[in-house]
């Protein structure tokens, strides 16, 4: 008889414990621990959210463009907008700069342009990932005073201008489509050992002064 109420009490004991188990974990808003390791291993709290993100207003991004244009990076227009040439000039600044060229007008950019942060951006903190590693300034330039080398590029009209002259001297029967293409390029390469030039094929400062066509006030404010 002891024996049957003995098992008796183990089974109610046991029923209790498995009730009220059952009754924790299905308490909405409950987390289990191996849910909340989780959660912190990912930075985030048992809720799931994340921290704020850092974004570029549109007038930081008018600032941005404009000062990019003073310094030569850019060409198009102060319109707001993040478009492909916006951050393709961006990362040219970024690798100038010691950042990392990510092309997005972050924190770190922002700074370094000098640009005035809003107050919601100043309490987002600077990601370390945003600045370049010594590695990398150091391949980049072995002097950090050393300004930074500007493209030469010929424009079209130049180009036009020295297809036609290329034509004159027989080294090219090409069209004067201000394209230059591989005919005007070996046309450039003939008249540069013509004229003691190195043979690069490309329409450069020399070549264009030697051929007596002139510079714009962008190609000679970056002219060595």
């Amino acid at each position: 008889m002891k024996s049957l109420h003995y098992i008796l009490l183990v089974s109610l004991l046991s029923a209790a414990a498995i009730s009220a188990q059952t009754s924790t974990s299905s308490r909405p808003g409950s987390v289990s621990p191996a849910a909340e390791s989780k959660a912190s291993a990912d930075g985030r709290s048992g809720s799931g959210k994340r921290g704020p993100v850092f974004r570029a207003n549109k007038d930081q991004i008018v600032a941005a463009q404009t000062m990019l244009k003073t310094k030569g990076i850019y060409a198009g227009d102060a319109n707001g907008k993040l478009d492909p040439a916006t951050r393709a000039s961006i990362k040219s600044f970024q690798k100038e700069n010691g950042l990392t060229a990510t092309g997005t007008l972050n924190r770190a950019t922002l700074e370094k342009m000098s640009i005035e942060l809003t107050e919601k951006q100043k309490a987002i903190p600077a990601s370390q990932s945003s600045y370049a590693s010594a590695d990398k300034r150091k391949r980049r330039t072995s002097n950090d005073d050393k300004p930074a080398r500007t493209i030469f590029r010929a424009t079209k009209e130049q180009i036009m201008e020295a297809q036609r002259l290329l034509r004159s001297g027989g080294m090219y029967s090409g069209e004067e489509s201000g394209k230059l293409d591989d005919p005007t390029r070996e046309g450039l390469k003939k008249y540069q050992e013509a004229n003691g030039l190195k043979a690069t094929g490309t329409l450069n400062q020399s070549t264009l002064e030697k051929m007596g066509i002139a510079l714009s006030d962008r190609q000679k404010a970056g002219a060595p």
